[in-house]
């Protein structure tokens, strides 16, 4: 039987009609949970299966693998040759549990890129990173809109690579084995409960061996319901324009662009450990 404390503690917890009306306004304007429902001192039933769904989602998305022969095709279709590579990782799991081997490229990967030397201006590497997903889904329409920006822009451009099982550094060693100047990975970033397809784009200029973190730009959260492709595509073109003329990277280039319209979530220069 409850006594008269607990009752009234539970009678506190309860959502009355304002309250309610309140959070029904708020949560069209965020992917956040707010407000949940509760049962008691549990959550209730819908958003527990909308919570474990989400976490099945982003499960699912750092353990799904990157279809290239898709994303080959649709590369054809761009008018764009592409090489499959692999990291010296081989399989997710090790992926998972070993980062350093996800940064380095695998040497038969490295020999057949080093036979497509180009002495291009710039290599583009499209990795599975910790979500296949964001690359499959958002890779493609980035490109679209980057593509006749880079040719605007006169930039020569090598294959675009595939990347499995691979994580930002593993960009360089590609752009180095092609002897491009500069280097632009689009890979998927660590998935959360609201957004398991989200894209990174990382770029570096002169790429090598030695490059670390602070030679790199980075634009985060690239997905429709973030900062959507053709916005990223905006910035990604102005900052490899502007690496060109610095002839460098990293902290020595600030972003001096004025906020895209449409972009919720510009997301500039944002990192996360895990994708590297």
């Amino acid at each position: 039987m409850i006594n008269g404390n607990k009752q009234k503690l539970l009678a506190g917890r309860s959502t009355t009609p304002e309250q309610k009306d309140m959070w029904n306004a708020l949560r069209p304007l965020t992917a956040a949970r707010i407000g949940l429902p509760r049962s008691g001192a549990s959550l209730g039933t819908p958003a527990l299966l909308d919570f474990r769904l989400a976490h099945a989602r982003a499960r699912d998305a750092v353990r799904s693998p990157l279809d290239d022969g898709m994303l080959q095709a649709e590369l054809a279709e761009l008018g764009h040759k592409s090489i499959v590579c692999n990291s010296v990782a081989r399989d997710r799991k090790q992926y998972l549990m070993r980062p350093d081997l996800g940064r380095q490229l695998q040497a038969i990967s490295h020999e057949l890129l080093a036979e497509k030397t180009t002495r291009a201006d710039l290599t583009i590497v499209i990795a599975d990173g910790l979500s296949a997903q964001a690359g499959q889904r958002h890779a493609i329409p980035v490109l679209e809109a980057l593509l006749p920006l880079l040719s605007a822009q006169n930039w020569s451009l090598a294959p675009i690579v595939l990347l499995h099982n691979g994580r930002v550094a593993a960009g360089d060693a590609a752009a180095a084995a092609l002897k491009t100047g500069c280097v632009l990975v689009l890979i998927g970033e660590r998935p959360g409960l609201s957004s398991p397809d989200s894209l990174g784009a990382y770029m570096t200029w002169a790429p090598s061996a030695s490059t670390s973190d602070v030679d790199r730009n980075c634009i985060s959260n690239i997905r429709p319901e973030g900062l959507p492709p053709a916005a990223a595509a905006t910035k990604i073109a102005w900052l490899l324009c502007r690496m060109r003329e610095l002839k460098g990277s990293g902290v020595q280039l600030k972003d001096g662009m004025e906020a895209l319209p449409g972009a919720t979530a510009p997301g500039i220069d944002g990192d996360e450990s895990a994708r590297r």
